[in-house]
């Protein structure tokens, strides 16, 4: 798969008139065909495992935010550093052992990790050393089960039913976030962090049960090693390295991750950084905060359910880079909003914007992995917005300490639009 996000037969009108629709990318047929049982399964599982740690990211957000700005993009930067340097490491051990095998491991680990965080928290509250900690340990783990976790689509599901499946993944991990934030506002409301960190074990606790009944005869795929013969016999920094090479010798994949690192470094810190300072400059509660990130959740969900059903743009570059420039305006109103109903409407906007650049430019990076090489490149998408983000929580904390968090939060704003408009104005990605 390295040609086409969608293999197609050369005429299928010729074969059946009404299979196929000219101006789509995947034949009308395909759209309609249902995923894989297997697929289905590890989806309910991850979505299951996806709403825990929506709850736990928002209640560590928030609990940082009581220390400041530049304490919350510390706490935030301490899951992107670790993150980001093993991440190619973790996309080399998947292609080698199997993403099912590494997703146990990494399940199991941050399964004891969440209780052990509960605990303390329960008997010590929530010093900044503790937060810091604890997400460092989410990153390191984050940095092996991204990559294998982002792997399982192309594993489980055929090429022409790929686009469908990415973005009904898409949707339901905005449902968990929907869910998530305001469930962590209601968490902190009531059990504070620790009542969080339960509810995130417990998440990771069914999502072991299903990895377990997601057996390799039930998918061989997902326990198979993909990296090549050759590949397995060199050191795993070499077949990280090879990942790189692959990216850097493909002009889409070059364009799109690039414009992947843009996105992450605009939008991802809105929600997760600077939503919580905003609400707290305007004296808002944690429930209206999670209800704010919660709009934005909504605006994914959105259309990503619609892509799921009808399928995405012709030209997904396009959809992408307009999908930027949407969200450019609904962080603008979010950072002008003077009340919560405002806020949430600019939320919900940048979640559009969100959900139409994440379901158009994903097809075209998992289809651009050869199969030898599925985790690896999932892996540099990961290092990608997690470098990005490493940069983008530090500056954009400490603006915030400095200047409020309305002027970072409108920098955010201009960032996105113009990687929107650079993607649009470029042939690469507006011809893919």
């Amino acid at each position: 798969m390295t040609d086409a996000a969608v293999p197609t037969a050369a005429d299928p009108e010729a074969a059946d008139p009404e299979a196929a629709d000219p101006d789509a990318t995947v034949p009308r047929a395909a759209v309609r065909s249902p995923l894989p049982r297997p697929y289905l399964l590890w989806l309910a599982g991850t979505q299951a495992g996806l709403l825990g740690d929506a709850a736990l990211y928002f209640a560590l957000g928030w609990a940082a935010s009581a220390h400041g700005g530049g304490a919350t993009g510390l706490v935030l930067t301490a899951i992107t550093v670790p993150r980001t340097a093993l991440v190619l490491l973790g996309g080399a051990v998947a292609d080698r052992v199997g993403a099912r095998r590494v997703m146990l491991a990494a399940d199991a680990v941050m399964l004891v990790a969440t209780a052990a965080l509960a605990l303390v928290a329960g008997s010590r509250g929530t010093p900044l050393w503790l937060l810091v900690a604890a997400a460092a340990v989410i990153g390191t783990v984050d940095a092996f089960h991204f990559p294998a976790s982002g792997s399982m689509p192309n594993r489980l599901v055929p090429a022409d039913r790929l686009p469908r499946a990415l973005a009904l993944r898409q949707a339901g991990g905005q449902g968990a976030a929907l869910l998530g934030a305001p469930l962590g506002g209601l968490l902190v409301a009531v059990g504070g962090l620790p009542g969080a960190a339960v509810a995130d074990a417990v998440s990771f606790g069914v999502v072991l049960l299903v990895l377990l009944r997601l057996r390799p005869g039930a998918a061989a795929p997902v326990d198979a090693p993909s990296a090549a013969p050759s590949d397995a016999r060199a050191g795993l920094l070499r077949e990280a390295a090879s990942g790189v090479r692959l990216a850097l010798r493909d002009p889409l994949l070059r364009a799109a991750l690039l414009l992947t690192g843009a996105a992450a470094g605009a939008l991802l810190p809105v929600m997760s950084l600077l939503a919580p300072l905003l609400a707290r400059a305007h004296g808002w509660t944690a429930g209206t905060a999670g209800l704010v990130t919660g709009g934005q959740a909504a605006g994914v969900l959105a259309v990503a359910g619609l892509i799921a059903w009808r399928g995405g743009l012709p030209r997904a570059g396009v959809g992408a880079a307009a999908g930027l420039c949407t969200a450019s305006v609904g962080v603008t109103l979010l950072a002008l909003a003077a009340g919560p109903a405002a806020a949430v409407t600019g939320s919900a906007v940048t979640g559009v914007g969100s959900g139409l650049f994440a379901c158009h430019l994903g097809p075209l990076v998992a289809a651009g992995a050869p199969d030898s090489h599925l985790s690896r490149v999932q892996a540099l998408l990961t290092l990608v917005q997690s470098a990005a983000l490493v940069l983008a929580n530090a500056l954009l904390g400490v603006l915030a300490d400095t200047a409020g968090a309305t002027l970072p939060t409108l920098l955010c704003a201009l960032a996105a639009g113009t990687a929107g408009l650079t993607a649009l104005a470029g042939p690469t990605l507006r011809r893919a």
